[in-house]
């Protein structure tokens, strides 16, 4: 991602060399007694975090404003930091225009410049946020998250599941839980290969995410396995959102990248909770979804 901001990089490098030169040109270099280490110290922190933050930020993000506003208050602040911390062994005359005129011009225009960009960044977030409800409701660690599509794990998904039971029997509402499976999987990893059938479950998980309410959640539990937390789904409900869902995934017409269009079907088990055990629920539904994978028959085309 960070070659995307190469010129934004060369640019705060090129200003920060013209700073060292003319802090040269003006200044002399100080003896060794002359110097503060503990102030050597100190500042050279604050340059690396801030240096460590502009690279961090370049490194998560695609271009955009957003993007340059971050990195400019951020290479603001980083020259200012810089600056201040050659201030400390190189000496400038206190005639000089140039003592102490960078770091206190670039540091409170750094920081209003980040200020801004972290405003509009907090727009974007809230507008993220609102489009991964579905993925993350109310609670969001990248370490639950899984790399490939970007749903909750399984790990994510007991979490989840064992604080919705205790939601919904508190409100007494009905709880529900689709598995969904794809049929003959391995079928396309040895067709294809992994790579391409890396790619049909990043756009399968789209097609489940446009095909749940808002209130639902869906999560990667194994594999080509998904999982669908179904609040306030009874077993009628769930049964109809669960046939819903097998419908979206067989009329997707994946295209690989050989150009060939291919269709699946997948099956599914559904449980509802009656009060057992966040495992016991998973359990059922997974012995429901072997059930229906053996009744059927599979499909690829």
């Amino acid at each position: 991602m960070i070659r995307l901001h190469k010129w934004k990089l060369l640019f705060i490098a090129v200003l920060t060399n013209l700073t060292i030169l003319l802090t040269l040109a003006v200044g002399e270099i100080k003896f060794w007694r002359e110097i503060d280490w503990l102030d050597i110290v100190a500042e050279s922190g604050v340059c690396l975090l801030a240096g460590l933050w502009l690279v961090f930020t370049l490194n998560s993000r695609p271009k955009g404003s957003v993007t340059t506003l971050l990195a400019l208050g951020l290479g603001c602040i980083f020259i200012g930091s810089f600056q201040d911390l050659m201030d400390e062994v190189i000496a400038i005359p206190d005639a000089s225009p140039w003592r102490g005129s960078i770091e206190s011009v670039l540091m409170p225009v750094g920081l209003i410049i980040l200020t801004l960009g972290l405003y509009h960044w907090h727009k974007e977030q809230l507008l993220l946020s609102q489009q991964r409800q579905r993925q993350e409701q109310d609670y969001r660690d990248y370490r639950l998250q899984d790399r490939l599509t970007g749903l909750g794990d399984a790990r994510f998904l007991m979490q989840q599941l064992s604080q919705l039971q205790l939601r919904c029997q508190q409100q007494h509402t009905p709880l529900a839980i689709v598995l969904l499976d794809l049929d003959d999987f391995d079928t396309i990893n040895r067709r294809y290969g992994h790579r391409e059938g890396d790619r049909l479950l990043q756009e399968l998980t789209e097609v489940l995410l446009l095909n749940v309410r808002r209130c639902d959640l869906v999560c990667r539990y194994a594999g080509d396995r998904f999982a669908v937390l179904l609040p306030g789904a009874g077993e009628q409900l769930a049964q109809q959102l669960g046939a819903q869902l097998q419908d979206a995934v067989a009329h997707f017409a994946y295209k690989t990248t050989r150009g060939e269009t291919i269709y699946h079907s997948a099956s599914t088990g559904i449980a509802t909770d009656t009060g057992t055990p966040a495992d016991a629920l998973l359990t059922l539904a997974t012995q429901r979804l072997l059930q229906a994978k053996d009744s059927r028959t599979p499909r690829v085309a």
